[in-house]
């Protein structure tokens, strides 16, 4: 995001941060134009996030959903012999009622498993049991309902040696043959992956998954696609993923860009979302010109349901929507991809004009006119920073909190929409010392 001062006293000019995706209806839905390539896209989903504007275009946009973690050992088997299947049920039950396919979401991998498992000491037949039982009662739970399942996860370090798991340590390096003929057996219909990270590009660890899956397929052992995870950084797309998903492809193999993410050092601005569109549409661009790429899933579509921020502290904006839902540049980047015409609507379409309508000497009442031209919103939020201890101690029209300097206002339930040529208006009171100045406005 970007920081501007107004050139006049006690006047602010802003972009909002729109709330809904109405910007983009022009466009048929990621989902048809992905069907009309023969392509998926697909998002990972958080189950308990499924209801109101979230589960709207979760099931609007995509044709395919990812258990973000919902199917992970630890998810669904916390306790050994005690299982929770709710949110695993919950999405795959989303899905088929929005006419959405699944992947699963992963079965062998060296986190997120249960405390039981990681600190408990086995055999070789005993772990080779564990593993074998593990995916017959996942798998076999939704045999003939999912489409595909990440069957082994990040098997490799990034030199291209296999990583010093559980599994590899246990059973060795032929786990992964193991857990992809249990996984056949399970549901024979469900296409098999192997799925890892910094293989999107020709490099050492991508070579090693190359030479994996290329011997599987000479011991005849199932295996039906690798999953590139595509968690990328703007500006850094592999200029080698378009070549590394076609020499895969022609091992006989599916290619799928699995959980793509494009993070940034944050704030964000229109710099940093422009060249994040940019790269959005180069590797989708990549993956719809090799006819054995499959599609894209994002991991998460929203950046309020993104686990960047948390495991990258100072970076995030890496989904397609922002946190308020609304569709930001890649979105459109992505469409485009997929054959899509709709151009994000012009910056700078909705803005926020701020001024004081009267002032004391211990206070003032402050107004905010949202006001859309080429764009409309169905709910808006707005936020600045004071600089001189100003504190707001009454608003009307809007919900607005103060966190030290820091003010954000969100819509009424009955004035979120702003019509293209319309506006809205919010008032508030609030108290001063010395001084009024004007603040400083985040732009989306």
């Amino acid at each position: 995001m970007r920081s501007l001062r107004a050139g006049l006293p006690l006047l602010l000019v802003g972009a909002l941060m729109a709330t809904a995706p109405t910007a983009h209806a022009a466009d048929p839905p990621l989902r048809d134009l992905a069907a009309a390539k023969n392509k998926v896209i697909g998002t990972a989903v958080t189950g308990s996030k499924l209801t109101g504007t979230y589960g709207d275009i979760a099931g609007a946009q995509f044709n395919s959903l990812t258990p973000g973690n919902a199917m992970k050992w630890g998810s669904v088997e916390p306790t050994r012999g005690s299982y929770n299947w709710a949110e695993a049920d919950q999405i795959v039950n989303f899905a088929e009622a929005h006419g959405q396919q699944v992947r699963g979401h992963t079965l062998v991998w060296h986190s997120q498993n249960p405390g039981w498992l990681d600190n408990g000491t086995w055999t070789q037949a005993q772990l080779s049991q564990l593993m074998n039982d593990h995916i017959a009662l996942e798998v076999g739970r939704y045999k003939g309902r999912l489409a595909a399942w990440d069957v082994v996860n990040e098997p490799f370090n990034e030199d291209g040696t296999y990583r010093q798991t559980l599994w590899y340590k246990g059973l060795g390096a032929g786990y992964i043959a193991q857990a992809l003929t249990a996984a056949r057996a399970a549901d024979p219909a469900a296409k098999l992956y192997i799925n890892d990270y910094n293989v999107e590009g020709v490099n050492a660890k991508s070579t090693a998954l190359y030479n994996l899956v290329k011997s599987l397929k000479e011991q005849g052992v199932p295996i039906d696609g690798v999953g590139l995870q595509a968690h990328l950084i703007v500006g850094q797309v592999p200029g080698t993923l378009q070549q590394n998903i076609q020499r895969f492809a022609d091992l006989g193999v599916d290619v799928a860009i699995t959980e793509l993410d494009i993070r940034m050092t944050l704030p964000s601005d229109s710099a940093k979302l422009t060249q994040q569109a940019a790269d959005y549409k180069a590797v989708m661009n990549a993956c719809v010109a090799v006819a054995r790429c499959v599609g894209a899933t994002v991991w998460g579509f929203t950046d309020s349901d993104s686990w960047i921020p948390s495991t990258f502290p100072g970076q995030g904006a890496a989904t397609p929507y922002d946190e308020n839902y609304a569709p930001k540049p890649a979105y459109y980047a992505i469409a485009q991809a997929l054959g899509g015409t709709t151009t994000p609507p012009p910056t700078g379409a909705c803005t926020a004009a701020y001024g004081v309508t009267s002032q004391w000497n211990t206070g003032f009442t402050g107004q905010v006119t949202i006001s859309c031209k080429g764009a409309a919103l169905s709910s808006w939020k707005v936020g600045w920073t004071y600089g001189a201890g100003q504190r707001i101690t009454q608003a009307w029209n809007a919900d607005c909190t103060q966190s030290g300097a820091v003010v954000s206002c969100s819509n009424a339930p009955y004035n979120g929409t702003v019509p293209d040529g319309g506006s809205v208006t919010f008032g508030f009171n609030a108290s001063w010392s010395g001084s009024n100045p004007v603040p400083t406005v985040t732009l989306g």
